[in-house]
């Protein structure tokens, strides 16, 4: 309804009113007035959304990492590799990864329990971001095998998300980051400081957004990060440098230490330049030529990643080390909490645990939480010997995001959810069916349809399949006289896969076990048949016990991962020419001479090419995890009924060093008795497969 300090005159508002009945485009001049007329100027734009995510969800904790493996350097000899030399973080804050959707994170974090556990450290002083530049970004990357190189393309949840973030071009992309600058706004302490890393195509308009957002007043700076390198520029000059927007939440309370950078002025009692001050003094002049000249706006004194070989990691967007150092230390001080919600390769992560800050990291890629994970084992490892480093928290927000995107209110009881669940039973059945591409059958206690000629299981949405439910299976498939059925699962109980495989296709009936991914919430994704379903990972360990020692030996992993359809890559296949693919567990070099011959070569030889990283908890079951339910300062603590795992023990690949270790040093336990061990793999393309056996010592 207008109200009278409307400035439309009689003639505009008639024109609106039939404009919204008829359901026309309303004239943005009139739109305008009709936006804010206080104001003389506003920023608006296609989709703008004054409402911010309020969403909790409560988080899971994945893994911790608190007793990292002593660095060993190259020069010392192979065998110290086996030195079991662990200790545990310092006490209080652990810091935290967090793989998923930053909207939600940031939502969560800001208005959930969490919070509490934020501010009780300090707040969070300094939020870095390094969001995407342009539609069309590719976050796809290159993996190593032999002399060879595969593409591993970028997940189907990442590229939905760039396209959401493109999809109607700078206004989606607007949409998206100001809701999310706006949480970061929520989150900021009073005293803290933003700075938001961009290029050419989107400066302008986010300056714009960050005024409005933080406020004209706040705004501290706009950098230049100067670079040079090869690349040419057509009709301008070749562009060599990235924006880098400074604000602060409340005018002069940031923190902010003066950078400094070496400087002779070749100034001898004739005056001195300091800051913005001339003056005959010497002491300027010593002060000048002692502690270094204030850094400006302009930085020309730090590389980029390329020119910086050794902290490459090969991942796309990585930023130099030099330039969060810079940002880091000036706007934050030891023990302060930094943020970026568009972590990428950890680099902000990795500057601050060096330089003694706590920290909070989020992607919503998994092979960049993985790359993150890594290279901070690795700064731990560095650390270790100085005894400052702490905790890693690996978090998630599982099965309740997905209750989230069945629209079940994620503040009710557990009890009050469930129920709200079975409600929404048959439309869950229904979404993973048609996502699988099956169709529904009846009929049947268990089966809830069939694909070509196998029989279909859908698992619950947030609790793992067990051993039971497919007994339960299996049973009626004997009555049924069925021998091919697929079991779909977000979750698989332990030790399922493959005792229980094996032993019911002995018995007749072949069981196949496959994850159902995030991407089946996507309704495009869905409809456009890009969500993909894969066979579960299997990982085979030994153990060996000696009195109360005991180590693990990872002896066979086998993946059914296929990224590629091999037929479609032959026919696309230019005469002399090859490509390296992925399909059904194997990487393949694909190749058509130049009398169209193709030919094939698996270059994935033996089963550890497909090993990354591994790593060993020794006492699974010691540790419960507990999640917080509810919002900030009304919540309650609750046992997820799983178990944290504790990255005790771990081996890698790393750029520099390719080799992977098969065999753990001995870990000596304060007791006999029975334990659970649990050994984590994740392979080549970033995909975890977690295996947890029963030992005796």
């Amino acid at each position: 309804m207008l109200n009278d300090k409307h400035t439309l005159n009689s003639s505009e508002t008639e024109s609106v009113i039939n404009a919204i009945k008829e359901g026309r485009t309303i004239p943005k001049d009139v739109l305008y007035k009709l936006a804010k007329d206080d104001e003389d100027v506003f920023l608006f734009w296609n989709g703008r959304n004054e409402e911010v995510a309020k969403t909790v969800l409560p988080f899971h904790s994945i893994e911790i990492i608190d007793e990292p493996r002593k660095e060993i350097p190259e020069k010392e000899s192979n065998l110290d590799i086996f030195t079991d030399d662990r200790g545990r973080q310092e006490s209080g804050w652990t810091n935290k990864l967090i793989w998923g959707d930053n909207k939600l994170v940031l939502s969560s974090l800001a208005f959930g329990p969490m919070r509490e556990e934020i501010e009780k450290a300090g707040g969070i002083k300094l939020i870095y971001i390094d969001p995407p530049f342009a539609v069309g970004m590719d976050f796809s990357y290159d993996i190593t095998v032999g002399s060879d190189e595969v593409t591993k393309k970028q997940s189907i949840i990442e590229e939905i998300a760039y396209r959401d973030t493109w999809e109607r071009g700078i206004s989606s992309y607007l949409s998206m980051l100001y809701e999310r600058l706006k949480l970061m706004y929520e989150l900021l302490s009073d005293d803290g400081s933003i700075y938001v890393h961009c290029d050419w195509r989107v400066n302008s308009v986010v300056r714009l957004v960050l005024d409005d957002v933080f406020g004209v007043d706040n705004f501290i700076n706009e950098i230049s990060w100067c670079y040079s390198g090869p690349g040419k520029h057509e009709k301008g000059y070749t562009r060599k440098h990235d924006n880098i927007l400074f604000y602060a939440k409340k005018e002069d309370r940031n923190v902010f230490n003066t950078p400094r950078i070496q400087h002779k002025s070749g100034i001898h009692n004739k005056g001195a330049y300091l800051g913005q001050e001339f003056d005959d003094n010497e002491e300027y002049v010593k002060e000048l030529e002692e502690l270094g000249k204030r850094v400006e706006d302009w930085w020309t004194d730090i590389f980029t990643t390329d020119r910086m070989r050794n902290e490459k990691v090969d991942y796309p967007t990585q930023k130099s080390e030099g330039l969060l150092k810079r940002i880091i230390n000036a706007s934050s001080n030891e023990g302060d909490i930094v943020a970026d919600f568009f972590c990428g390769s950890g680099t902000t992560m990795a500057v601050a645990e060096k330089f003694g800050r706590k920290w909070i990291g989020c992607d919503l890629g998994r092979f960049a939480i993985h790359t993150t994970r890594k290279r901070l084992i690795k700064v731990q490892r560095e650390l270790k010997g100085k005894n400052n480093f702490r905790a890693i928290e690996l978090l998630n927000l599982g099965k309740y995001e997905r209750r989230w995107f069945m629209n079940v209110n994620t503040e009710l009881s557990e009890e009050e959810q469930i129920q709200q669940l079975e409600l929404k039973q048959t439309q869950y059945i229904a979404m993973i069916m048609e996502a699988y591409r099956g169709a529904m059958k009846t009929g049947f206690k268990h089966i809830h349809g069939s694909k070509a000629d196998r029989m279909v299981y859908i698992g619950p949405l947030d609790f793992p399949v067990t051993k039971a439910m497919v007994m339960d299976i299996f049973e009626e498939c004997k009555e049924k006289l069925i021998n091919k059925v697929d079991i779909l699962g977000f979750e698989f109980e332990m030790g399922l896969i493959p005792n229980v495989q094996q032993e019911l296709l002995d018995n007749g009936v072949d069981i196949r076990f496959r994850s159902i991914p995030r991407e089946v919430f996507d309704k495009r994704a869905v409809e456009k048949g890009q969500v993909k379903f894969y066979d579960i990972a299997y990982v085979d360990v030994k153990t060996k016990i000696k009195g109360k020692t005991l180590s693990v030996e990872l002896v066979d992993f086998k993946t059914q991962f296929t990224q590629d359809d091999l037929k479609e890559v032959e026919e696309a296949l230019k005469k002399g020419s090859n490509k390296v693919i992925i399909e059904n567990g194997q990487i393949i070099k694909t190749s058509k001479d130049e009398n169209g011959l193709i030919t094939h070569e698996i270059l994935t030889k033996i089963w550890t090419d497909w090993i990354d990283y591994w790593s060993v908890d020794f006492d699974y079951e010691n540790k419960k995890e507990y999640i917080k339910i509810g919002s900030n300062g009304n919540s309650r603590q609750e046992w997820s009924g799983n178990y944290i795992f504790e990255n005790e023990w771990q081996s890698f690949r790393t750029k520099k060093n390719n080799n992977i270790e098969l065999v753990t040093p001995e870990h000596e336990y304060e007791k006999k008795g029975r334990y659970k061990i649990a050994v984590r793999v994740v392979d080549i393309l970033g995909q975890d497969t977690l295996k947890v056996v029963d030992v005796n010592i």
